[in-house]
């Protein structure tokens, strides 16, 4: 029981309202409730107050402590007993609230560390009647000024992005790291929804926030690709992305407050190993095409060893169309007529087919991505751009391509300083467009196809051949 029921101390609260719980109940239920230790002393230094916390600290009951002057013999050491009433009462006479550190003693006989907030009770009249001092463990209170600390620098001072969501999954607080990623104020974006603010990915992003908020936090960080809004466009970021779930200590079981988000942009990084994996693969392709090409006896079906490594996870479809006629040489004009040699099956996948046995020309028209290659000895990018899917179909049969092509890369066969014909490598709508990148590995696989085609003039050139 709480001294504040037996002391006489809380008189002043009033008679009790009839039908109402006792002045004195209150007050001893809000006293005991309290997670701060918690007594109080009159203006003589007589301990009036004791709590449920005060016992839990230092094992004295409110039976043992209330009525005892001061803490001399019993919650201090006799030494130290003059300076704490001294500096504990001190507030009586002081402004505001005083902190202090004190070794309590505890009634097994330990001591404990313990901070105390200690400020003026005043009566009716104004003047001070007491002191009252609240007290925690130094190291829990350390504790939690760390733990306000935290949350202070994560939201100003981190060097990545922090968002509180609530359970409806909207930002509730958001750092100034996080607003720069996502591309508007710290303000702007409280109690939006994501979808507001991300442009691509909030359907991952949200069923991320939803598993944590049912089952806890992932095990390890996830990598999450995202598009923002930027004012100079859409751009594709990564995210490495780390939850925890927000429950509240206060509740009796555990309540969800919603889920703390923090990430970070590794898109530079990302990019980079996906950039180191696909040279890794396309290096390994064109050892493995060399290998193969070189137990070939003719040096055409050598062309299409090539051609098939390089299709794989490169282009959908591949062909390749030889000059006309002789090769011209370097400086003169180079023929326009283009003669497919051979093609991946326009149906079903399968390995490069050699055509055009008849010698027919392809009926390129004037402008013709693979007539430009040729006539600038050098590569050309084409695309179909963004156009309804039967627009893009009528795009490529104009083109003497597959109808499912919308992006194509076509590469010169140089070898010896002559132009030998054209290698052209086709995507569907599926696979993103050609970068620079793709343009210098479809260079590569051209110089090995060439190189065999002009082995293959050279061998039907030979007498008895």
């Amino acid at each position: 029981m709480s001294a504040s029921r037996r002391s006489g101390a809380t008189d002043e609260l009033g008679p009790d309202e009839p039908g109402e719980p006792g002045g004195s109940d209150l007050l001893a239920a809000l006293l005991d409730g309290m997670d701060a230790a918690l007594c109080a002393f009159d203006a003589d230094g007589v301990v009036t107050h004791w709590n449920r916390e005060a016992e839990r600290i230092l094992g004295w009951t409110a039976a043992e402590a209330v009525g005892r002057h001061g803490f001399a013999g019993w919650a201090v050491r006799t030494a130290d007993a003059e300076e704490v009433q001294a500096r504990l009462m001190s507030a009586m006479r002081a402004p505001g609230r005083q902190v202090h550190e004190f070794a309590l003693v505890t009634k097994d006989g330990g001591r404990v560390l313990v901070r105390t907030q200690s400020a003026a009770v005043r009566g009716p009249d104004g003047k001070s009647a007491g002191v009252y001092c609240a007290f925690s463990e130094v190291h829990a209170q350390i504790d939690l000024e760390r733990s306000i600390a935290l949350s202070e620098a994560l939201f100003e001072d981190a060097a990545w992005g922090v968002v509180l969501v609530d359970a409806d999954l909207r930002p509730a607080v958001v750092n100034a790291h996080a607003a720069r990623m996502l591309g508007v104020g710290r303000a702007s974006a409280l109690g939006r929804p994501l979808g507001e603010l991300l442009a691509q990915g909030v359907e991952e992003l949200e069923a991320a926030l939803t598993h944590v908020l049912a089952e806890g936090a992932p095990p390890a960080p996830a990598e999450m690709w995202v598009t923002v809004r930027t004012p100079e466009g859409e751009k594709r970021r990564c995210w490495r992305s780390g939850f925890v779930r927000l429950a509240s200590p206060l509740a009796e079981e555990p309540v969800p407050l919603g889920v703390g988000w923090l990430f970070e942009d590794v898109t530079e990084a990302k990019q980079g190993e996906q950039e180191a994996s696909l040279l890794r693969f396309r290096t390994n392709q064109l050892h493995r095409a060399a290998r193969a090409a070189a137990e070939c006896e003719n040096p055409v079906e050598a062309a299409t060893v090539h051609l098939d490594f390089a299709l794989a996870g490169f282009a959908d479809h591949a062909l390749v169309d030889r000059v006309a006629g002789a090769p011209g040489a370097e400086g003169e004009e180079p023929s326009v007529r283009l003669v497919r040699l051979a093609a991946t099956p326009a149906g079903a996948p399968g390995p490069s087919l050699l055509t055009g046995a008849a010698g027919l020309p392809v009926r390129y028209a004037e402008g013709h991505p693979a007539l430009r290659c040729v006539e600038r000895a050098g590569t050309v990018r084409a695309d179909a751009g963004p156009v309804p899917a039967e627009r893009a179909r009528e795009w490529a049969l104009e083109r003497q391509w597959p109808g499912d092509a919308v992006h194509a890369l076509c590469a010169v066969l140089r070898s010896r300083g002559r132009t030998l014909g054209v290698v052209t490598f086709l995507r569907g709508a599926g696979r993103s467009r050609f970068e620079r990148s793709d343009a210098a590995y479809a260079e590569d696989v051209a110089v090995r196809i060439a190189t065999v085609l002009d082995l293959a003039e050279a061998v039907r050139g030979r007498p008895g051949e």
